[in-house]
């Protein structure tokens, strides 16, 4: 049995899918998964055990150049490469409408979210097979509901197995070689743990005798971990890192400290002690999964708001406002406890 994934984006969400992957493997030996994706993220899927075959999309970079010649004959070829095969069933795990747009174009029968399930409702109408799963529950366990349905599978009463090969990965235990890892870039600005909280965070592992190692995906990322060093000679800051690399940086690592991150998720997936941090959004819903995870939740009276930018009226410390609830000295704690 052949089926065609449909999950293009973003990191954290592939990540959440996974564990789907490996149910539907161990319930059925036989099957086996291609997979659309976008392309800055077409890596993460080919460390499955279980995924054949990648599809890379670039709908992302296609939409800011939509009638350009090479947009067009990318898209021709995108098309043709993914109506080489007939699938058994295609699966559109995202639930949007430029993934059911996507999902039209292959052969075979297409199953999805039914309009009440969806993100976009109306993506809907692209299915011949609609399946009802209930929004106000992790999105892991969203995932592993759709593919259970849509597959024809009782859906395990396990712990979430996202299915990677750590023999991907490089590993070293060395005790002189521990260090934390602190992922603090993030897409909104309402997301970020204030920049003097790292650096109390980094003093305090410091005098434990820690080494903490940071990076970031832009300049503006790499210039704050620049400043965090500064503040702290424990600190030790990376070039930009590519995923493979980030990978084992974080597979390596004693404990991660994070931001509502996808690295997190990733951090989650293979199986490292992670210490979360969430001030706008609902660790409920979107949190780490897994063994090890401590997910902090910012008690502030508009947290979780779900907004990308702080918009609370009295001033206050720091901005976001909601972090004020999640000081170092808490959540150095949770890394002591993990620790």
């Amino acid at each position: 049995m052949r089926v065609l994934i449909i999950k293009t984006s973003s990191m954290g969400d592939i990540i959440h899918t996974l564990p789907a992957l490996t149910d539907a493997a161990r319930a059925l030996p036989e099957i086996t998964f291609d997979w659309v994706v976008e392309e800055s993220f077409a890596e993460i899927p080919t460390w499955h055990t279980h995924v054949d075959r990648i599809i890379p999309v670039a709908l992302r970079r296609w939409r800011k150049n939509l009638f350009c010649k090479k947009t067009y004959q990318e898209w021709q070829l995108f098309k043709k490469q993914l109506r080489a095969k007939s699938y058994d069933l295609i699966l559109d795990a995202q639930g949007l409408w430029k993934s059911a747009f996507v999902a039209f174009f292959a052969k075979g029968r297409r199953a999805g979210l039914d309009r009440r399930s969806a993100r976009e409702s109306w993506a809907a109408f692209f299915y011949q097979n609609k399946h009802v799963v209930k929004q106000d529950q992790h999105a892991v366990m969203r995932a592993r509901q759709l593919f259970s349905a849509a597959l024809g599978y009782a859906l395990p009463d396990t712990v979430a197995d996202y299915g990677i090969r750590t023999d991907l990965f490089s590993h070293h235990q060395a005790s002189s070689d521990a260090y934390l890892v602190f992922l603090h870039g993030t897409t909104w600005v309402s997301k970020c743990w204030p920049e003097e909280y790292w650096v109390g965070l980094a003093k305090l592992a410091e005098a434990q005798g820690l080494t903490i190692k940071m990076s970031g995906g832009n300049a503006e990322e790499l210039a704050r971990a620049q400043r965090i060093a500064a503040a702290c000679a424990a600190v030790e800051v990376l070039p930009r890192l590519t995923l493979l690399q980030m990978a084992n940086l974080l597979a390596n690592a004693k404990v991660v400290v994070a931001v509502d991150t996808g690295f997190a998720h990733l951090a989650a997936a293979l199986n490292k002690p992670t210490v979360s941090l969430y001030g706008p959004t609902n660790p409920l819903l979107t949190g780490t999964l897994g063994e090890h995870q401590r997910s902090l939740a910012a008690e502030f009276p508009c947290a979780p708001c779900l907004g990308r930018v702080c918009t609370y009226q009295e001033k206050l410390a720091v901005t976001p406002a909601c972090f004020t609830k999640l000081p170092p000295e808490r959540v150095w704690r949770e890394v002591l406890q993990l620790l």
